[in-house]
């Protein structure tokens, strides 16, 4: 017992400086009678869920990763809100791979709140899959793609997610991505600030994170959280969702 003791209290002193460590309380007051919300993006946002599920509120459809994480917290803390929750992210897109299926997984279920995390295949396929584009492609067709959202949703709030990587990850040519995709992580934000969107510190959370406990420990490969980096990805994202009411 003495030991488990000893064992907790260290743990509690070394993840003291970590961001969004303890989920936070939703305001009662703030949120709205129903609510819909629409993750897009990535494999990040993907994380295994089954395409079959797309009717909101579907476990099965959240996926595993941080999606499921934020869904849940917000469906348990707040039960009295109406909630229309949709997981609609695809392993390997890329902004334009989200444009072609805007119309059907995106504008027709009409969300009050849309969060998107895209980016690191913009990137990362220009290294190992032969694509094309730039950081002007990448800047261009979100811009292009959060125009179009707003004229169909005016009065959508929009959460962008900064694309993220971890230098000593396995999927990592590190002295590459340290060079060229904080570009892409200042794109994001741009959008961000054009739209008038939260900006959620994805980069910034792994970052202490890394402080506290290794690569292998958050996201082995640098791209894909473990469970431990999805549970921060959705206190950060919870953080950000918190703006929007505020």
């Amino acid at each position: 017992m003495l030991k488990r003791r000893t064992f907790l209290q260290s743990s509690s002193l070394g993840l003291a400086g970590l961001p969004f460590l303890s989920l936070p309380k939703l305001d009662k007051a703030v949120l709205p009678e129903k609510l819909s919300i629409l993750f897009q993006g990535d494999s990040i946002t993907d994380a295994g869920r089954s395409r079959g599920s797309y009717y909101p509120n579907a476990a099965r459809g959240m996926g595993n990763g941080y999606v499921l994480h934020a869904a849940t917290h917000l469906m348990g803390e707040q039960p009295k809100v109406d909630w229309k929750i949709y997981n609609r992210g695809i392993s390997g897109h890329k902004v334009f791979q989200l444009a072609n299926r805007w119309e059907d997984d995106a504008l027709q279920l009409q969300p009050d709140v849309l969060s998107i995390l895209i980016g690191v295949n913009d990137y990362w396929h220009t290294l190992s899959y032969n694509y094309e584009g730039t950081v002007s492609t990448y800047e261009n067709d979100f811009a292009a793609l959060l125009e179009r959202t707003k004229k169909a949703i005016p009065k959508v709030k929009i959460l962008i997610g900064a694309p993220f990587f971890l230098a000593e990850g396995t999927a990592i040519e590190a002295d590459k991505w340290q060079k060229q995709f904080p570009a892409y992580q200042a794109a994001a934000m741009q959008v961000a600030k054009d739209f008038d969107a939260v900006f959620i510190p994805y980069q910034k959370v792994f970052n202490e994170a890394l402080k506290v406990a290794p690569t292998s420990y958050w996201c082995p490969d640098g791209v894909h959280p473990s469970m431990a980096g999805n549970y921060l990805m959705a206190q950060a994202w919870l953080e950000a969702f918190q703006k929007l009411f505020g």
